[in-house]
């Protein structure tokens, strides 16, 4: 498996590939993964161009660790195998794939993405994908697609076209979003992928910014699309464990640990009855912590 389909994606923030001035540096400001977008932020007579600068851009810029991830054009636009071709060729760590409904969109991209791999040199495999959800019938076929590759780390929420579908519309209040976050939180989670909230547009509503990120933070969301620099530090905060969910943690991780040499699977931790099941949540408690720069224990 590739090592890079588990790591902490909090943040992922959508970049417009022709803006030079917004893909040279994202880096300064913290993201956990950019999205390089080939789609809706390229015009029609703009995607030959936009594909020159995606490919210089991955070539040519140090990204110091950020997560590169494509959003290429949808599998029913004559322009999505070319973008998959000069991505991968370019060295990008991802393809997001826009508007899946089905596996077998999954699938087609999985090929493509393969083929680009052996053309380009590139170990099969190092590339990973992501599939966005956008519509009623993705939403039903979540799990389905969830399972249709190795390859596919997460799953993502694109609120806008989904509302549409469902024929109304964002209002801020989350309700209209809330069946569809439950559902994709509960698909990813039962084949062992992560899940992404979409974007919050208003950016001059900051407060109920911070109320959305924390209402998809207790629905068990692993990070959040975002698209201004603004907002990562309020997502980062949210997603901070604290001190007390570390030592809580920590305690977790070193009993657990220690029973299983003693052949030990339930007991307790501060009153809490605690069996194994407890271990990964603990352990991604203290990698939260650590991707945040609070974490100064030695596990």
């Amino acid at each position: 498996m590739n090592p890079n389909k588990k790591r902490l994606r909090r943040t992922m923030m959508f970049l417009n590939v022709q803006k030079p001035g917004l893909i040279k540096d994202p880096y300064i400001y913290g993201p956990d993964s950019i999205i390089l977008d080939l789609e809706d932020a390229v015009a029609e007579n703009q995607k030959d161009a936009a594909r020159f600068s995606l490919f210089h851009a991955l070539r040519e810029i140090n990204y110091r660790g950020v997560e590169r991830v494509v959003r290429i054009n949808a599998l029913d636009t004559p322009y999505w195998k070319e973008d998959i071709r000069c991505a991968v060729t370019g060295g990008c760590d991802g393809i997001r794939i826009p508007k899946t409904e089905s596996p077998m969109d999954v699938k087609l991209v999985e090929d493509a993405v393969e083929y680009a791999e052996r053309e380009s040199g590139r170990p099969v495999g190092s590339v990973l994908i992501m599939a966005a959800i956008e519509s009623a019938r993705g939403v039903m076929k979540a799990l389905d697609i969830c399972e249709a590759s190795e390859r596919l780390f997460g799953i993502a929420l694109s609120g806008g076209d989904y509302t549409k579908d469902l024929q109304t519309h964002i209002t801020g209040t989350g309700i209209e979003l809330m069946g569809a976050r439950q559902n994709l939180v509960i698909a990813a989670r039962a084949a062992g992928i992560q899940c992404f909230d979409t974007v919050y547009t208003d950016l001059d509503d900051m407060d109920g910014f911070r109320q959305d990120v924390e209402n998809i933070h207790l629905m068990g969301f692993d990070g959040k699309s975002i698209i201004n620099p603004r907002q990562i530090r309020i997502v980062h905060e949210i997603y901070t464990p604290s001190e007390k969910d570390i030592i809580f943690a920590e305690k977790v991780v070193r009993e657990i640990d220690e029973k299983k040499k003693l052949g030990i699977g339930v007991f307790t931790v501060d009153g809490k009855m605690i069996d194994i099941a407890f271990y990964d949540g603990a352990k991604r408690t203290i990698a939260l912590a650590k991707a945040s720069g609070v974490y100064r224990g030695d596990l």
